[in-house]
């Protein structure tokens, strides 16, 4: 019974008809005449509510519904939820289904309705995007069901509670991936950069095409083809590319609903793909107030998902960060001279300087890459119109911000350090540039 009461509602219109026939009684005391018809309505709409009753609840299981997810979803992209309904009520019925999301999202109005007709599946399909790396839970899906009359609804919980994995963005990963192999990285602001330092090891013989080397035309070849023929060189491989992880109280800030840690996280994943695509090896170091972990570099066949599992189980309390622990433990654990695609932020010139001698020891061992943030924020701010004094005096903060992160990049250089200002957005493919740039030179 207790079950019954649970799943039994009464709807609006019923509501609505109830306070037709209390309408229809209040006038019947200036107008007795309407008190017969009052009764009748009342008698009329108790049978209504009894039939749609039991047209509804005369058997068990009338309807189903199963939720259909990927085993993993990617963090910070779209992804596709699909729910199919079917009845088995041999009459058409209006649903209203109502998806019980994992908490993380904050969303209490996943909501469809739709007329179900009898043995016909119905789909619904939405997307999800997390922002959090971790475990997401689904609750039930509710299927609220009514007749024509639509007095009444029963509710069905269908569905069990299902967990969902959020991972870095594997998305993301596989773009990148696939326009790599496909020479399409230039669509998607990606620089096809030309080679600058040689590995004499000889490949071989192609045609010419914009941007090779003028210097290795093949002139026996060309004079044999009739078209300009060049020699080409394989690449330096099996490199050390190392993505090492700030994830100190710096990354916490937000943008678009990701922090910049998660698009640190992200790119290092894209970024180890390609690596591991070149011929190159990849490895992971994460810290904060200490070094938290490091996944040694390699090019075996699972290393790309030992990356993504290692990124996936990173936790943080965002403390301040020591730059003097990387240094000690990179010289430790990491012997041969590598890239270190360092993943940080410094939002004033000062808190730079106070790391720039972890820093400078860092790239006399390994050809280092600091890579932090612009705040786009402080840039729609700088370009939004003034409509005050007071604006006029925080859009002049704001491009003080903005000149330091130049102060910092200068300074970093002036050390010899490479740098990448970014975007949040623009990461991936800034940092993506930026590999492809110092492979071109030969500086790994």
């Amino acid at each position: 019974m207790r079950k019954f009461f649970r799943s039994y509602y009464l709807t609006n219109r019923f509501y609505q008809a109830l306070g037709g026939v209390i309408a229809l009684f209040l006038l019947s005391y200036g107008i007795p005449s309407l008190f017969p018809f009052a009764e009748i309505a009342t008698y009329i709409l108790m049978v209504a509510v009894v039939g749609d009753s039991l047209a509804l609840f005369i058997k068990n299981r009338l309807i189903s519904a199963e939720r259909s997810t990927a085993e993993k979803f990617s963090n910070g992209d779209e992804n596709a939820v699909k729910i199919v309904v079917e009845s088995t009520y041999n009459f058409p019925v209006h649903i209203t289904l109502i998806d019980e999301l994992p908490e993380q999202f904050q969303m209490r109005d996943q909501s469809f309705e739709a007329k179900l007709e009898p043995f016909s599946p119905i789909t619904f399909n939405y997307n999800l995007r997390p922002v959090k790396r971790g475990v997401y839970e689904f609750g039930v899906m509710n299927v609220f069901v009514s007749s024509r009359l639509g007095l009444v609804q029963r509710r069905y919980e269908e569905g069990k509670n299902a967990e969902v994995a959020v991972y870095p963005s594997f998305v993301q990963m596989r773009k990148y991936e696939l326009l790599a192999i496909s020479n399409q990285l230039k669509e998607f602001g990606i620089k096809k950069i030309r080679r600058i330092g040689n590995n004499m090891e000889f490949e071989q013989i192609k045609n010419y095409v914009s941007g090779d080397d003028y210097r290795k035309v093949n002139w026996k070849a060309t004079a044999r083809k009739n078209h300009l023929m060049v020699n080409q060189y394989q690449e330096e491989k099996s490199q050390h590319v190392y993505s090492a992880i700030d994830k100190g109280r710096m990354m916490q800030q937000p943008f678009e609903g990701l922090s910049l840690l998660d698009y640190a996280i992200n790119a290092s994943l894209a970024i180890s793909n390609i690596a591991l695509k070149k011929g190159d090896k990849a490895g992971v170091v994460t810290f904060q107030q200490k070094v938290n972990s490091v996944l040694p570099s390699s090019s075996r066949n699972m290393q790309l998902n030992l990356i993504l599992e290692h990124l996936y189980k990173q936790k943080t309390a965002y403390k301040e960060s020591d730059f003097g622990r990387l240094y000690a433990t990179l010289r430790r654990k990491v012997n041969q001279r590598s890239l270190i695609l360092l993943y940080t932020n410094f939002e004033s010139l000062s808190s730079m300087q106070r790391q720039l001698s972890s820093l400078q020891k860092i790239a006399r061992q390994h050809l280092l890459v600091c890579i932090f943030f612009e705040n786009t924020e402080v840039d729609e701010l700088i370009h939004s119109p003034a409509k005050d004094l007071e604006e006029v005096y925080t859009k002049g903060i704001a491009e003080q911000l903005v000149y330091e992160k130049k102060l910092i990049v200068k300074e970093l250089k002036a050390h010899g350090i490479q740098t990448v200002l970014t975007r949040p957005q623009d990461l991936t493919v800034n940092t993506i540039n930026k590999y492809l740039e110092l492979k071109s030179r030969g500086l790994i």
